[in-house]
């Protein structure tokens, strides 16, 4: 191997190790994402976790089934140290108006490495108080969670 060759091989298995894998990021053709019309200020004047969910067990039945998940306990559900293996997550989190409908949701591992629904739901406070900071728009902060997770993660995180 060349001396030229080798600094583009190492720069090239880094991004492979470092990328999110399949499981990471949702189908973006299975869950587009979709948000309610709620004002910034709704948004943070909102209590997140006290208010009603409506997400029904159908609908995470239904979330499990577009991935061709069997259901909690599916092998690509990697449990964690506590026992949790998925989430039926929001793509675009309620905390950032995202919507409760099946369009919105996917199944996220809790104990795979280095991207999990804990990491994602770190990422998804963190924008939450960006946006009601005024540091970041309640729209960047929805198109940075559609695009790439993951990425969005790495600007305000040190890499896993």
């Amino acid at each position: 191997m060349t001396a030229k060759l080798l600094p583009l091989l190492i720069v090239s298995l880094a991004a492979v190790a470092f990328s999110a894998r399949g499981g990471d990021l949702p189908d973006l053709s299975k869950t587009p994402g979709a948000s309610r019309a709620l004002s910034t200020k709704t948004i943070c004047a909102t209590k997140w976790g006290a208010d009603a969910r409506h997400v029904s067990a159908a609908m995470k039945q239904q979330a499990f089934a577009n991935y061709g998940y069997t259901g909690n306990t599916d092998p690509k559900c990697v449990p964690d140290s506590s026992g949790r293996h998925c989430e039926i997550d929001h793509l675009v989190s309620r905390e950032l108006g995202g919507d409760d409908v099946v369009e919105n949701l996917w199944p996220q591992s809790y104990g795979s490495q280095p991207w999990n629904a804990v990491r994602k739901d770190k990422l998804e406070n963190r924008l939450h108080k960006e946006v009601c900071a005024r540091h970041l728009t309640l729209k960047a902060a929805r198109q940075m969670i559609v695009t790439d997770w993951t990425a969005a993660y790495l600007k305000y995180y040190p890499h896993p």
